[in-house]
């Protein structure tokens, strides 16, 4: 009878102990919430990695830079996001609350990487080597001698449509002309060698060809 009170008063009393350390445990969880912004602009610093020191707990900010998840009283909260200084928090004792905000300012970091140069070749020797007997093809370089011909790009230039700039201009250019002989006799266009020129390249072209009706 006596072991049985005994051991009665061991597991009330472990149950009992197992309820206060449970207790005092809730009573350290906080909802930890806050916004990360940059200190320069204040604007908000997205996808921040949130983390509890030495634990894989911890949290991702959103795009506006907001998070809020659960931690305990004295936590060390450890801040890293790309292009910005590492910060850490430590979550005080002195709160009464099982609430608390921040807004935690991140600093701008910049990082200078040296400078790589890639090679399609192992060594600056075999590059040498490459570069100095490289063969130019010839058709290439005819094909680029014939591209910039002075004499094609005349004809190409003369047979080349009027587009809406230069139709405009010679519009701008018939109405000019009008102005500018007002009571005045006009010149006879027969003798104008230019509107000659134009009407032989319109009849080499054949312009001024019959079309049979279908």
């Amino acid at each position: 009878m006596r072991i049985f009170i005994l051991a009665s008063i061991f597991f009330f009393t472990i149950c009992h102990f197992g309820n206060l350390q449970a207790q005092v445990s809730e009573d350290e969880l906080v909802q930890f919430s806050g916004i990360v912004v940059s200190a320069d602009s204040i604007n908000p610093v997205p996808f921040t990695h949130i983390i509890i020191k030495n634990t894989w707990r911890g949290t991702v900010a959103d795009y506006y830079g907001y998070f809020s998840f659960v931690a305990r009283i004295n936590d060390t909260i450890h801040f890293s996001s790309v292009g910005y200084k590492k910060g850490q928090f430590v979550i005080p004792d002195t709160i009464t609350s099982d609430r608390y905000s921040l807004i935690q300012v991140m600093t701008n970091d910049t990082i200078l990487l040296s400078q790589t140069v890639i090679y399609p070749w192992p060594s600056r020797e075999e590059f040498k080597e490459a570069f100095l007997n490289f063969d130019v093809p010839d058709d290439d370089y005819e094909r680029a001698k014939k591209n910039i011909n002075q004499s094609q790009l005349r004809e190409m230039a003369a047979n080349y449509p009027m587009d809406g700039s230069m139709n405009y201009k010679y519009s701008m250019q018939l109405h000019q002309d009008k102005l500018y002989y007002i009571g005045q006799t006009q010149p006879i266009t027969v003798l104008n060698p230019f509107a000659w020129a134009e009407f032989i390249k319109a009849w080499k072209e054949g312009k001024f060809k019959r079309k049979d009706k279908d």
